[in-house]
């Protein structure tokens, strides 16, 4: 188009030197601390071994060994030579790769050599034999026997030897699965070193480089315990720099006459803006490890889902199992079989393109022109652009595409890969509207503060990973809610604003209405993480949240009933009391999810529940003085339908006597409570929940 100008990733002086701000290697090094963090171990401040594949030239190599001053460099390989240093001082071979790193050009040959450890040294690729001292041995795992390896068979050593870290900042594929021949990986000049992923002793692979390791490859080595993602998922930064290169450069070049820049003026901002650009770019790198480490943790319980969710991604969008690695049907119920899920590089897969059907569904609406998306496309930009060309920012040619793009990275990101599947396959609701229901339901509990004080405590990722999976059960339930009890407007922000600020309000009286016993559990649950390094209030913010997902329909009741929130609150805490609900509720959390049809079925009878205190309460209310207390004005309403409550009486007592809370059990108490609310009139319901 006209308005592209040089919009190009040119790099260099002109735009954005992808090796003087290390971006690629900063972005799968992202991936390598997640990994290491998953294992308890900090890269920060704790020693680690690592095996290579590059040279202190090289970009991505390069970079990414000066990302730790805890390297310890055990031995690397480049198309010239094979470097072995088995037991490296930490601080000074920290001290010489950053000097060989700012270097013109160099090698391994370049090493000063009296920094290598004993037993250690350069060697050609050429050379006919490399000699295994003991300590190489030891630190390479080799086994006993041959004095001498040829650099072949070195290479092959370095690539399977027992270090925490394998980082690869080359090119070329050197890892394959056993099921895959040399041939089948189409690198011919690496056979001869190619290993295959189930003999590799590394803990964690760090894919700075592309195709270092084959798709197969990357399943076998994770089914055997090591730590992958995807290269396209690891060394995304560079690309996503680009991106960011080329929007910002459209948006300065498109400046109407009267403020256009001057080609030096436009250059000398872009340089001031590397910085922030680059925290721009490895946020996304961030988030997406957060998810996908969080996948990781529930990808057994989730295999039904994304069995199916693999399905209609090939059905509805064309993607090729074999061809992305993706495990066939069978596969996926033999592995259902045996309790495990899928691994993270099928999982890394699974969400790219989970990502890039959201972002066709949503640019063939209008959802990225809605006003709840106003804000998102400032964000994509630095700091100084927002402030002084925030009306141009509005005008960009490719907002709509930049909109999506940040809306999808959004949801997915922070609900998780299921979600828009999930309340599609549940509810019938399309990508847009669940789209929205993250959008309210992150407004309205305030979800992006409380996500950012999770990410920044100094917790370990155990606990924040249970965090996050505690946020993301209200994610979902309100999503769920808010789809079920209304249509959206063609404006929700006001609906928003009403449940915002009357849920803050409600959250700061919770002393005064949230029951003694959800109290103590709030206090115990967060007792627990607190004592594996939690912050005790933020641990509290957390668990209550769930508590305060009910509001909605409070605020709900409050409004139809023009009744104070505050009174309505502690009345639906005693309803669901009185009735037992609560325990009817805390008795499903308990079920085991089963099958899809099993999981729809205890999704519904949560809803009835929920349905019947609402019912309940909204009932209770309509007959009720305002100075009644919750009991007073719940004895009245009985008294008053002493019909209703005798006729489900029995069924409900012999449920809480048996003790039986199976699914049959509690969708019957469900059913008999909807009859109390309705005075057995279906009618009666559907009208109300209509409203």
């Amino acid at each position: 188009h006209f308005w592209l100008g040089d919009a190009f990733a040119s790099g260099g002086s002109l735009g954005y030197d992808h090796k003087a701000m290390g971006i690629t290697a900063k972005g799968a090094w992202k991936s390598v601390e997640r990994h290491f963090a998953e294992m308890d171990i900090d890269t920060r401040s704790v020693d680690f071994t690592v095996v290579g594949i590059g040279d202190m030239s090289g970009d991505v190599f390069g970079n990414g060994m000066l990302l730790s001053e805890h390297i310890r460099l055990l031995a690397a390989f480049d198309h010239r030579h094979i470097f072995l240093d088995p037991n490296p001082d930490t601080v000074r071979s920290f001290a010489e790769r950053r000097r060989m790193f700012g270097l013109p050009r160099s090698s391994w040959l370049d090493y000063d050599p009296t920094l290598i450890s004993t037993g250690g040294g350069v060697y050609e690729r050429s050379a006919k034999a490399i000699p295994v001292s003991p300590e190489v041995r030891a630190a390479l795992g080799i086994d006993d026997g041959a004095a001498t390896l040829s650099p072949p068979e070195m290479i092959a050593a370095i690539l399977t030897a027992p270090a925490d870290l394998l980082w690869n900042g080359g090119i070329g594929t050197y890892v394959k699965a056993s099921s895959e021949s040399h041939a089948d990986v189409g690198d011919k000049s690496n056979d001869a070193v190619r290993v295959d992923a189930n003999r590799m002793r590394a803990k964690v692979i760090g894919e700075g480089g592309n195709l270092g390791v084959t798709a197969l490859g990357r399943v076998e080595f994770s089914r055997h315990g090591g730590r992958i993602n995807t290269d396209a998922l690891d060394n995304s930064a560079g690309v996503d720099c680009s991106d960011h290169e080329v929007n910002l450069k459209i948006l300065l070049d498109a400046m109407p006459s009267g403020e256009a820049l001057e080609p030096a003026e436009r250059d000398r901002l872009l340089a001031e803006m590397t910085d922030e650009v680059a925290e721009l770019v490895l946020a996304k790198n961030i988030s997406q490890n957060l998810r996908l480490g969080l996948s990781r943790a529930e990808a057994p319980v989730m295999l039904g889902m994304h069995r199916r969710q693999i399905a209609d991604l090939a059905a509805r969008y064309g993607v090729d199992r074999d061809l992305e690695g993706l495990p066939s049907d069978a596969e996926l119920i033999r592995r259902a079989a045996d309790g495990i899920g899928l691994t993270s590089p099928e999982l890394a897969n699974v969400m790219a393109h989970v990502k890039l059907s959201l972002e066709t569904d949503l640019r063939t609406n209008g959802l990225p022109d809605r006003p709840e998306f106003e804000s998102v496309l400032p964000e994509y930009f630095p700091s100084v652009l927002r402030t002084r060309f925030g009306a141009a920012i509005r005008r960009h040619p490719l907002r709509r595409e930049i909109v999506t793009t940040m809306v999808v990275n959004d949801v997915i990101d922070n609900a998780g890969i299921s979600y828009v599947f999930r309340l599609s396959e549940e509810l019938g609701s399309s990508t847009g509207e669940a789209v929205l229901a993250f959008y309210a339901a992150v407004e309205i509990f305030d979800l992006r503060g409380l996500w950012r004080d999770i990410r920044t405590c100094p917790a370990p990722v155990t606990t924040r990973d249970a965090f996050e999976f505690e946020v993301g059960r209200t994610v979902d339930r309100a999503g769920r809610r808010l789809l079920l009890s209304r249509q959206w407007p063609a404006d929700s922000a006001a609906e928003v604003a009403r449940y915002r600020q009357g849920l803050r309000a409600l959250a700061e009286q919770s002393p005064r209405w949230l029951p003694g016993y959800a109290a103590d559990e709030i206090r115990n649950r967060a007792a627990k993480w607190v004592g594996h390094g939690a912050p005790k209030e933020l641990a509290e913010r957390v668990f209550r949240l769930i508590y305060l997902f009910p509001l909605l329909d409070v605020l709900d009741t409050a409004q139809r009933c023009e009744r104070d929130p505050e009174p309505v609150a502690t009345l639906y805490c005693a309803v669901m009391q009185h009735f037992k609900i609560d325990r009817l509720l805390s008795a499903l959390d308990r079920l085991e999810h089963g099958d899809r049809w099993r999981g729809l079925a205890r999704l519904a009878v949560r809803d009835d529940l929920y349905d019947a205190v609402r019912l309940l309460t909204h009932d209770v209310l309509t007959v009720a003085d305002p100075s009644d207390s919750p009991a007073a004005a719940i004895g009245n309403w009985e008294l008053n339908n002493r019909t209703r409550v005798v006729r489900a009486a029995g069924a409900l007592g012999d449920i809480f006597a048996s003790g039986n809370y199976g699914l049959e059990a509690l969708s019957v108490a469900a059913r008999q409570l909807r009859k109390v609310a309705n005075g057995g009139d279906s009618r009666t319901g559907t009208t109300l929940l209509s409203e």
